[in-house]
């Protein structure tokens, strides 16, 4: 229908019959557009359709066919201006309009000719910013290089990275003198011309805390820097994560003081609000090698404006009760070292031993090559009976009994790494103990070793490697409480058998533990669903006495459950040509996987 044949000879009497005349006209060719990109591949012709007017309208049925038409023929200078920026300065680009049965389609057809690419780079940083090393890789990766296709994208993260490297490194003033891209579309050309001035470097003022709740200088224990020092924007970033890490505030905000800079000296202000002092902590849990119990504690982040700590745990289990107080002494500073102060006490019953001791530790712990390293020393005493004590009279043949009184160095390496602590797709720990003790009761020394690796793989699948070792040089073995000994058997152990039921036996046929420790473990799982999954382990290995070493294998399956509380771990295993274990051993976990 032509609009122009539409007249009103008398407009005042027939204005609303007009109008409404018009509007049924115009809404005969009303529908829906959509748009067709021709002649290029992703990621070009993604760049194209995001940038037509036309795809505004997608979707809507209320497009004329006089807009179908002024929008098919924007999209030729659209289309040309999406593709500059991927060095198409000569992009040859048609439309044309075309119609079915589902509306109106814009089809834009793009040839994109030759990409435009580097001629020229003048790319260079005047000052002595030019030596330094973060500002020398940030000039050494530039892209585009000369021959490299003008990418727009490219050329504004490479100017970023060296904006950021300086400001990153204290050249504060610096600017941009220069930044021009001269492109020769007949040529398809392009010559980058970037300069930088660096101007001053500028250094760490004075570092200034605002809400704390710790005596005037304590806090300056935790600046990474001497008052001085060169300014970097990774060393602001090391404060703020060694506060966070201090666990005393909810909030840390650590901000360089621009404004007040002078003779080239930033300030620097932490603005702090402090957590809440006490954390308490319960619970209830069930696992095989304690079976059901219940657990709580409290932490207190600070009980003086010194910063010391104190924290205080109680589990109470059908097979262990076990109850700690630690108190802390922190020692910020570059190896995060603190000194630390315990007192325990420990009663367990076990299917082989029963145990109730006392125990005081005084250690210092701190960084040291990676690894945190823990020097001090311990005291143990109390009485034991190992041989099979549950569910038999303490009295029965073949039950031995014990006290005993040590008092023994210890040191330790620890380190962990993982891609996330609650369920770790990539990561391992290694833990080495070694301690000894010079005599009292009687001398022994002991190393240690337990390491786990872990691996997932093709998206649902994990992989995870276990291994223990352990080795004991000692005078009275009989003086070795059952903490000391080694046994093996258990969730944490061999699965498939019971806890602590494998180790050296005594002449009545009764598990008493050994001075070595050999074990292996494989689990591979696979998870269904993002919360659920089933593992297949294989695990051996031997609690034994000299070269009495007889390996145990337990094989079986299980279920895993990424459970709120933490990965839950439930497996059921057999022993592998043991004639004296048999039967399915139940074994249930709960925790994270390093």
């Amino acid at each position: 229908m032509d609009f122009r044949m539409l007249r009103c000879a008398r407009p005042r009497p027939r204005t609303l019959a007009c109008l409404a005349l018009i509007f049924i006209a115009a809404s005969v060719h009303a529908e829906k557009i959509r748009a067709v990109v021709d002649g290029v591949e992703q990621p070009l012709k993604a760049a194209v359709l995001a940038t037509l007017e036309v795809n505004q309208y997608a979707n809507r049925g209320d497009v004329s066919e006089t807009q179908a038409r002024r929008l098919t023929s924007d999209a030729v200078a659209q289309a040309k201006q999406a593709l500059q920026p991927y060095g198409y300065y000569n992009a040859q680009v048609s439309s044309k309009l075309e119609h079915d049965a589902s509306g109106w389609i814009a089809r834009v057809q793009v040839a994109p000719g030759p990409t435009t690419r580097v001629a020229q780079l003048d790319l260079w940083v005047q000052g002595d910013a030019h030596d330094l090393r973060p500002v020398r890789q940030a000039l050494r990766t530039f892209h585009p290089q000369t021959g490299e296709t003008l990418d727009d994208a490219r050329y504004e993260q490479s100017k970023s990275r060296i904006a950021n490297a300086l400001a990153e490194n204290g050249y504060l003033d610096a600017k941009a003198t220069a930044h021009r891209v001269e492109v020769t579309r007949a040529d398809n050309r392009a010559d980058i011309h970037l300069h930088y001035l660096s101007g001053p470097r500028y250094r760490f003022g004075a570092v200034s805390f605002e809400g704390s709740q710790f005596r005037p200088g304590f806090l300056q224990r935790y600046v990474p820097w001497q008052q001085g020092d060169w300014y970097t924007q990774a060393d602001l970033l090391k404060l703020q994560q060694e506060l966070t890490d201090a666990d005393y505030f909810s909030l840390v905000d650590v901000q360089p003081d621009i404004e007040d800079a002078h003779d080239d000296k930033v300030p620097v202000k932490v603005n702090l609000v402090p957590a809440k002092r006490h954390v308490y902590t319960a619970g209830v849990f069930v696992g095989t090698d304690t079976g059901p119990g219940v657990r709580g504690g409290v932490q207190w982040r600070w009980i003086n404006d010194r910063g010391h700590k104190l924290k205080t745990e109680a589990l109470l289990a059908q097979r262990l009760k076990n109850a700690q107080v630690t108190y802390e002494i922190p020692r910020p500073g570059p190896y995060h070292r603190s000194f630390n102060f315990g007192v325990g006490y420990r009663d367990e019953n076990t299917d082989t031993s029963q145990s109730r001791t006392l125990s005081l530790a005084a250690n210092e712990t701190r960084d040291w090559h990676g690894f945190v390293r823990t020097v001090g020393v311990h005291f143990l005493t109390g009485t034991f009976a190992v041989g099979g004590t549950r569910g038999e009279n303490i009295n029965d043949a073949g039950i031995e009994h014990g006290r005993t009184t040590l008092v023994y160095p210890e040191v330790s390496l620890a380190k962990k790494v993982a891609d996330d602590p609650l369920f770790v797709r990539r990561g391992w720990s290694i833990n080495l103990i070694a301690r000894a003790a010079p005599g009292i009761d009687t001398r022994f020394a002991q190393l240690l070793a337990d390491a786990k690796w872990i691996r997932a793989f093709d998206g649902r699948n994990r992989l995870i490697l276990r291994g223990n070792a352990g080795i004991t040089s000692v005078g009275d073995f009989d003086k070795l409480p059952p903490e000391l000994r080694f046994f093996a058997g258990g969730a944490q152990s061999i699965r498939g058998y019971a806890y602590q039921t494998i180790g050296p036996r005594n002449a009545f046929d009764r598990v008493v533990g050994g001075t070595h420790l050999l074990v292996g473990s494989a689990t591979l799982e696979h998870y269904f669903t993002p919360k659920w999954g089933g593992a297949l382990f294989v695990d051996s290995g031997d609690a034994f006495d000299g070269s009495n070493f007889h390996a145990h294998t337990g094989v079986g399956a299980g279920v895993r459950w990424r459970s709120p509380i933490g990965l839950v771990r439930v497996d059921l295993g057999v022993p592998v040509g043991d004639s004296r274990h048999s039967g399915v051993q139940l074994h249930i976990a709960i925790g994270p996987d390093l």
